[in-house]
């Protein structure tokens, strides 16, 4: 498996915290934003507007569904379910399929240019090394490979033990990639699992599907706090996520968006909502 530094050759890094932000241009910031902003930064990247960037950010009770997600039998029913459970649901534009997110989720976007000449492969094997050396003083133990039973099953899935923390997707945008991870760090990851799991008993029910959705057992998932032993926060993630970082570079910087970036923004946040019509209306 590739590191970091064989993958990733640039020693300048924008630096975006978005974990606490409320809102975005005038938007509300929900996960609908984050990918509308990857999106941006992803073509800002590709043409040489902006150094390569890593951003951080944190949605409260939201399940991020898959597109093969929202061809679901009955996907109403597991909607409504997610409604009443207090969670909002949101199609992305990235692969994968349901995952959870809420206060004790810390997700990453690492945001490249030059993928035209980078595998998939590759770029997943960087987040992954990147994980594994954020949290090298604590384990020696983090395996890349399908943990099944798992949501969100994938070869880059993370686990520690059998137990899966956290999931990669990616989303390559004219000659830039946003490498998306969510990091399971805190709270009840069996209670998540749980969600989604009964989300997909109600949304497909017996029916047979031409798309393979995954059977969710959720003591096949944990969070880092529980895998290793100690508590271990978000707010303390993000600082390794920093430092990390840093060593990873030579400067790190963290510019405001640009005009043309916030531009692009905005007709991104339109693409997503406009992919977002139908479970946004069984939401009203």
């Amino acid at each position: 498996m590739k590191n970091w530094q064989q993958v990733i050759q640039h020693k300048t890094f924008r630096y975006i915290d978005h974990s606490t932000e409320s809102q975005f241009a005038g938007k509300p910031y929900t996960a609908l934003t984050s990918f509308a902003v990857d999106d941006s930064l992803a073509i800002s990247v590709s043409n040489q507007e902006s150094p390569p960037a890593l951003r951080l950010w944190v949605h409260p009770n939201t399940i991020v569904l898959g597109i093969p997600d929202a061809k679901l039998p009955y996907i109403d029913e597991g909607v409504s379910f997610l409604k009443e459970k207090g969670y909002s649901a949101v199609v992305r534009n990235s692969g994968g399929l349901a995952v959870a997110l809420d206060e004790g989720v810390l997700n990453l976007s690492l945001v490249i240019p030059g993928i035209k000449h980078i595998s998939i492969h590759d770029c997943y094997e960087a987040m992954v090394s990147f994980v594994q050396y954020m949290l090298r003083d604590l384990t020696d133990d983090i395996k890349a490979y399908e943990i099944v039973h798992s949501y969100c099953p994938g070869d880059y899935d993370l686990s520690i033990g059998g137990r899966k923390f956290a999931g990669i997707s990616q989303r390559r945008v004219k000659d830039g990639a946003a490498i998306q991870i969510y990091l399971d760090v805190e709270g009840n990851s069996y209670e998540r699992a749980s969600i989604i799991r009964e989300f997909y008993q109600l949304s497909k029910k017996n029916e047979e599907t031409r798309f393979a959705y995954p059977d969710v057992k959720p003591e096949v998932m944990a969070s880092l706090s529980e895998l290793l032993g100690v508590s271990l926060t978000v707010e303390e993630m993000k600082e390794r996520v920093y430092h990390a970082l840093s060593d990873f570079s030579n400067e790190v910087v963290n510019p405001a968006f640009s005009a043309a970036e916030l531009e692009t923004f905005e007709k991104r946040y339109k693409q997503m909502l406009k992919r977002n019509e139908y479970v946004a209306r069984l939401q009203e």
